[in-house]
């Protein structure tokens, strides 16, 4: 069992991974061995809370299919470990970021100080174009 949160674990048997071949440079390493590790991980699988579900789905974006499988392609390193290990950080990230939740925005009025800080600050600068034109009456 991973442990995510305190609240969410996930079994590491719902963790689907295959290794394919990884694209980019790299030579003849790339041509030769699968080492890119894409993981697919069906959120079903796990209960969430239904505002945690939908932060993750916004979250994952294009990485989560229609069935709610999350895949995620890792191929930042040489090797299978690596690669899957970066894989599987990658998807606790996402989960932890998605237990998250924001916190709510409350309106604020400016004070009066900000705003007269704010057209004097216009007036200033007002006052330095307008004396850049200022002719006199001899030319």
């Amino acid at each position: 069992m991973i442990r995510v949160t305190r609240d969410i674990t996930i079994d590491e048997k719902d963790l689907d991974i295959a290794f394919v071949r990884a694209s980019g440079p790299g030579g003849q390493n790339v041509n030769k061995l699968s080492t890119a590790a894409q993981l697919r991980f069906d959120v079903g699988r796990i209960a969430l809370e239904p505002d945690v579900l939908t932060r993750l789905t916004t979250l994952a974006g294009q990485r989560m299919t229609k069935d709610g499988v999350i895949v995620i392609h890792a191929q930042r390193f040489r090797t299978q470990e690596r690669n899957r290990a970066d894989a599987i950080d990658r998807l606790l990230e996402l989960l932890r970021e998605a237990a998250v939740r924001p916190k709510p925005r409350r309106a604020t009025r400016p004070t009066l100080g900000s705003k007269m800080r704010r057209l004097d600050g216009k007036k200033r600068r007002s006052d330095v174009k307008a004396k850049r034109n200022t002719r006199s009456f001899d030319d």
